[in-house]
């Protein structure tokens, strides 16, 4: 039974034999990188990366659902680099706009 499965993943359109399984598998680098970012202070991120990332996600998730096969390791890697890149907008953009050294200033 388990090999049946295996050879099924092996064969799939999108498996390990063809370049959509290994792109986005490749992708998923950036998306550990974005993460790994999460340790970084607000001020060193940087607004059209994290637009470029959120970006990219939302349209390529969208897109991997609409393809034949249905690619849902490309699926999958979208979805995180959606998420990854709009928590570290909002980290941008609560440091940049809503800090309260940042309303002090802007007071005085």
């Amino acid at each position: 039974m388990a090999t049946s499965k295996l050879q099924a993943i092996w064969n799939h359109p999108a498996g390990p034999k063809t370049i959509h399984f290994w792109a986005p598998t490749f992708k998923w680098g950036i998306s550990i990188a974005n993460v790994a970012d999460f340790a970084k202070p607000p001020e060193k991120l940087s607004y059209p990366q994290q637009i470029a990332v959120t970006a990219t996600g939302v349209i390529w998730s969208r897109y991997s659902l609409v393809i034949n096969p249905k690619n849902w390791n490309l699926f999958s890697v979208n979805i995180a680099m959606a998420g990854t890149g709009i928590y570290q907008l909002s980290r941008k953009i609560q440091h940049d706009y809503f800090n309260e050294e940042h309303v002090a200033v802007a007071k005085e």
